[in-house]
């Protein structure tokens, strides 16, 4: 194999990852934004003057815990971006179509179970 062949099958495994590590972020996102459509509808449901004001507390508590751990998921997944941004740049060099750029305040965002404990 020569360099040239290498350097393009490298592009190309690039290119694929970075499609795939979008997808799975997308899909967090997706996650979360579906928990938290969900626990509204429970929320307006449970305002019904008919239903008791504690119906489906467990519920709502359990999908809160839900939400928590798709955001410790979210997280989790910016951290592999970031290293994963961090090898491309050792092995390419700088992205110059779209550089990806993430905040280390969001890379040290509380897991949930920290947050369960810290609240």
């Amino acid at each position: 194999m020569t360099a040239h062949t290498m350097t393009a099958k490298m592009r190309a495994d690039a290119l694929n990852i970075r499609k795939l590590m979008r997808e799975a972020e997308a899909l967090s996102d997706e996650a979360m934004l579906a928990c938290a459509r969900l626990k509204q509808a429970m929320l307006l449901a449970r305002q019904n003057p008919e239903v008791p004001l504690d119906a489906g507390q467990r519920a709502i508590m359990r999908l809160v815990q839900a939400e928590q751990q798709a955001l410790s998921m979210s997280t989790s997944l910016l951290r592999v971006h970031d290293e994963l941004s961090k090898v491309a740049r050792e092995r390419a060099g700088p992205d110059e179509d779209f550089p990806t750029i993430i905040e280390p305040s969001a890379l040290n965002a509380m897991p949930a179970q920290q947050m369960q404990e810290a609240a």
